[in-house]
């Protein structure tokens, strides 16, 4: 799989930051001698941006450094879980550049991590807890008070072990009792204090069918997983620095690299034994104002109608962020831009912006369009004259060729490149003024025709023929320039002007008792009919180009076909918060 460069960066010679230090010492002090990373996302809603990050650290650190990068998918919470989710999150990782050394599932591993609970069990170290969740809550205590042991904390190994059996056999209801992890109901963490490992749910697993009726818990699950597979650095983000004492109490009681027996299952799967001691490293998360991430709250959107699906442009995850024209190049220029710190903060969404344009500046194609057409006709060329005009896909790019683009004495221009009454340093089209059309020479503007409504309808324009290419007048300066699109060649094609789905920087703010949806931007979509020169209705789906002057833009990759042409704006040609 091959994807178009990102522009380069200082980044591109030796990236440095902490993570990638902790790499280089630990290959430097022989505590490692090949790198292996993962990538584990639930399968319970679409990937978004702050996934992007995870995925460019731990499947870009594992090649930087010749090693290798699973994606893992979590799915030991059945009742949130959907095959669609599993697919949409193979499709980004692979949009990305990414390709995964192996595909692994935590279901893989079901028979290994209930061994292993066995194995704590039989060590005193996990006993079967009948409390509710409500109970558990309260025994838990807070931050200040120190939480309760369970009336159930001292059950013998026995007794204990024949819990956990009856467990999953399907004896009891959901909610009956848990599998809980024997620490410290004292600890300042409350994630050491007695913490469920595993929870009874009757509900069909997406791989495992109705095998199993107790799943193991995240945190559980997560490091034994890690465990298993032998990696080295368990890239995550810093919501998961309280759970990392729990994550090596798991690994350490378990001890996987010591008890091969637990990794016999695996073995007769053709899953070869990698079990290893990882080492769990937290980063900040990738957040961005003007948008919402929790999938709780993006599932809402979606559900409620209020944007038209998981791929909605307007959306931040990644199936929305590639209908609305980002590019894989631009989203790992964003991730080295941003760098790697362990300090969370909310960027301003230009900087996701900037990178976009600055990787389609440098590679997209240019056009013409014209978004909101103004008829201009130029009174002293003849009707049926047609000239193709040579023009350069790229100004910039001498290897992107030429075009040939249809010129004619019908045009369509934008209606905001004429003014009747100029304001003070407009340099575009006047009445008795003049302008340049882009490549093709320049005309002035003689008459605006007007409808009963006092609307103009029609420019009739002279061009001055001795500034056509290749005259003698062609470089007459002039101060302006506009684009056109010939009106008999043009193609008329659906544009969707995209912009900030929130009207505020934060959104999640609550302030008020205003939920999230009440800062929804009723013109985050616009849909307009516009022209576009026959090139641009030829494009692929998802071909991105710049209409000249207006942005860029993307032909959609669902509904764009040639003779129907679908145009998403991507992002303006500058940044325009200041607006």
């Amino acid at each position: 799989m091959s994807h178009p460069a990102a522009p380069e960066t200082d980044a591109d010679s030796e990236r440095k930051d902490f993570i990638r230090q902790i790499v280089r010492d630990d290959l430097a002090s022989g505590r490692h001698t090949a790198i292996r990373t993962r990538f584990p996302p639930e399968p319970n809603g679409y990937l978004h941006i702050g996934h992007a990050k995870a995925i460019c650290l731990s499947f870009g650190i594992a090649a930087e450094f010749d090693g290798w990068c699973n994606l893992r998918l979590d799915d030991t919470n059945p009742a949130r879980e959907d095959p669609e989710y599993v697919e949409a999150i193979k499709d980004d990782v692979r949009w990305l550049g990414f390709n995964w050394h192996s595909l692994r599932h935590a279901s893989d591993y079901f028979e290994v991590l209930y061994r292993a609970a066995e194995k704590l069990i039989e060590q005193g170290d996990a006993f079967v807890c009948d409390l509710t969740a409500e109970q558990v809550r309260e025994y838990r205590g807070t931050l200040t008070e120190p939480g309760r042991d369970s009336p159930w904390r001292n059950r013998s190994v026995a007794e204990n072990l024949d819990l956990f059996r009856r467990m999953r056999a399907g004896e009891f209801p959901d909610g009956a009792c848990t599998l809980r992890a024997k620490i410290d109901m004292s600890s300042g963490n409350i994630n050491l204090r007695d913490p469920a490992l595993y929870r009874i749910k009757h509900v069909e697993h997406q791989n495992t069918g109705n095998a199993w009726c107790i799943y193991p818990m995240y945190d559980y699950a997560h490091a034994l997983s890690d465990a298993i597979e032998g990696i080295t650095h368990s890239l995550c983000t810093l919501e998961f620095e309280d759970h990392r004492p729990l994550y090596d109490w798991c690994v350490d009681k378990v001890d996987l690299a010591h008890c091969p027996q637990l990794l016999q299952s695996l073995g007769a799967k053709g899953y070869p034994l990698e079990a290893g001691k990882p080492r769990q490293i937290e980063f900040s998360r990738l957040n961005f104002n003007y948008l919402v991430m929790s999938k709780r709250k993006l599932m809402a959107l979606v559900q409620e109608g209020l944007v038209a699906g998981w791929d909605d442009p307007r959306m931040p995850t990644l199936q929305g962020l590639r209908r609305r024209g980002y590019t894989p190049a631009s989203l790992r220029l964003l991730v080295e831009r941003i760098g790697v710190s362990k300090q969370n903060s909310l960027l301003d969404i230009s900087i996701l912006e900037g990178a976009l344009r600055d990787d389609l500046d440098a590679r997209a194609p240019r056009r013409m369009a014209v978004i909101d057409p103004l008829k201009l006709v130029l009174t002293n060329v003849p009707e049926d004259f047609t000239q193709m005009l040579t023009l350069a896909n790229h100004p910039k790019d001498e290897s992107a060729g030429v075009r040939q683009a249809p010129f004619s004495r019908e045009l369509w221009i934008e209606r905001e490149d004429f003014a009747e009454t100029p304001p003070k340093g407009f340099k575009r089209l006047t009445l008795g003024g003049e302008v340049r059309l882009r490549g093709a020479g320049i005309i002035r503007c003689d008459e605006a025709v007007k409808n009963a409504a006092g609307e103009i309808i029609e420019l009739r324009c002279t061009l001055d023929m001795q500034s056509r290419p290749g005259m003698e007048g062609a470089n007459r300066k002039i101060k302006g320039t506009i684009h056109w699109v010939s009106a008999r060649h043009a193609v008329s094609a659906q544009i969707r002007l995209y912009d900030r789905l929130f009207t505020v920087p934060d959104p999640d703010n609550d302030e008020g008792g205003k939920s999230y949806k009440d800062y929804l931007n009723p013109e985050s979509r616009r849909i307009v009919t516009g022209y576009v020169e026959p090139h641009a209705a030829a494009a692929q789906p998802e071909q991105s180009f710049q209409f000249e002057r207006i942005g860029y833009f993307v032909a959609d990759r669902c509904d764009h076909a040639p003779d129907a042409p679908v145009f998403n704006r991507s992002v303006s040609l500058r940044d325009a918060a200041g607006k």
